[in-house]
């Protein structure tokens, strides 16, 4: 009996909870976009399916454990492509990344990131994210780590946070070169 009144009980909370909590996400998902592609109007977004082949050859390709999970044109300026990196030190860390037309990255913008405090999250500080923005490269790379591609300042003492971050955008700038860039649609 008591298990019948907490499972309707937590039924009944779900159903009360669930349409704020997805407002709740789709509004940071907006906020995300504007964020990235700060001179675009909100209805110059609009969702485009994510080509899973493409995804995974992209994501091969830059050589991160990332996934793509959401992609909106914006008008005809560019793209924001969601991806999550699953290397964060405090576990995945989702970015949405802002593209312009000729592929120039035009911010980055956290979704989700859950690192040691005073250390990987000064990831959300625009002194490092900023880095990534207003350069147009084929990829990044942590200049601790050496590698072909940009090169980005690690973050002191976070390391594995700072190679996630450029994971994500790396997952980001590789499907919009392979999907809609010179040898994409």
């Amino acid at each position: 009996m008591i298990t019948l009144i907490a499972g309707l009980g937590l039924g009944f909370v779900y159903e009360i909870t669930k349409d704020p909590i997805a407002q709740a996400q789709d509004k940071a998902k907006k906020e995300a976009w504007q964020a990235v592609f700060p001179e675009a109007d909100i209805n110059e977004f609009e969702a485009v399916d994510v080509d899973e082949k493409v995804a995974e050859a992209a994501i091969k390709a830059v050589g991160a454990k990332a996934t793509v999970d959401e992609v909106c044109k914006v008008g005809e300026e560019g793209y924001v492509i969601r991806t999550t990196d699953k290397e964060g030190y405090g576990g995945d860390i989702q970015v949405s990344v802002g593209i312009q037309s000729d592929g120039t990255v035009t911010g980055v913008s956290f979704l989700s990131i859950s690192e040691t405090a005073g250390l990987g999250m000064k990831a959300k500080e625009p002194s490092f994210y900023e880095q990534y923005v207003g350069k147009n490269p084929t990829k990044f790379a942590v200049s601790k780590d050496g590698g072909d591609g940009e090169q980005i300042d690690a973050l002191s003492g976070a390391t594995i946070t700072s190679r996630a971050v450029t994971g994500a955008v790396n997952a980001a700038l590789g499907y919009y070169q392979n999907a809609f860039g010179q040898g994409g649609n």
